[in-house]
């Protein structure tokens, strides 16, 4: 569905951040979720890290991020804010995603200064995270431990900010749904 098909009408350009823990499923609702627009662009931080074809630090232990990797960590979510401010006034509804909590949500507001955005928390149950990683993804297992700390930083950095939802029992079409349903008046 796109907006334009909503009650309202006209195309509006908005920004929304989509956020949660690894393997939350914020990809994939994200995309969902820029294509229910006429104008729609999914920005993915991971795919701007992987950019780094050569000296990328990733964090390794369940942690905050501390020298390069707080450095990159810095770079990427400068990147995607940009990339999305540069659509958001060219006329596209962007949905940004990324794991942003603890220090990352301090630079993603400070990128993002001066411009309207949603917030999304995708909060499904961490033993539905570390099950489906495992069974679904191409990606290698981080392991529960990463997942509860995640889960933690999230929950006490992000509380009462956003838009948070349990996606557990969700489809992602259904995620999109409600995101829509809550967001709608707003954008």
């Amino acid at each position: 569905m796109h907006q334009d098909d909503q009650p309202g009408g006209e195309h509006q350009p908005a920004l929304i951040v989509v956020t949660g823990i690894m393997a939350a499923g914020k990809s994939t609702i994200a995309h969902l979720l820029a294509q229910c627009f006429a104008c729609g662009v999914h920005v993915e931080a991971d795919k701007l890290h992987h950019m780094i074809v050569s000296g990328a630090v990733w964090v390794k232990e369940p942690e905050e991020p501390s020298g390069e990797a707080a450095q990159q960590l810095r770079l990427r979510i400068k990147h995607m804010c940009l990339l999305g401010k540069s659509f958001l006034a060219a006329g596209f509804t962007v949905v940004l995603d990324d794991i942003i909590s603890g220090s990352s949500w301090q630079y993603l507001q400070e990128e993002l200064q001066g411009v309207p955005f949603s917030l999304v928390v995708l909060a499904p149950r961490v033993e539905v995270v570390t099950r489906q990683r495992d069974l679904h993804r191409a990606k290698p297992p981080q392991g529960r431990a990463w997942a509860e700390y995640l889960d933690n930083d999230l929950h006490r950095t992000m509380k009462g900010l956003g838009l948070w939802i349990d996606t557990s029992e969700q489809t992602p079409e259904e995620t999109v749904k409600q995101i829509l349903h809550h967001l709608w008046p707003l954008l």
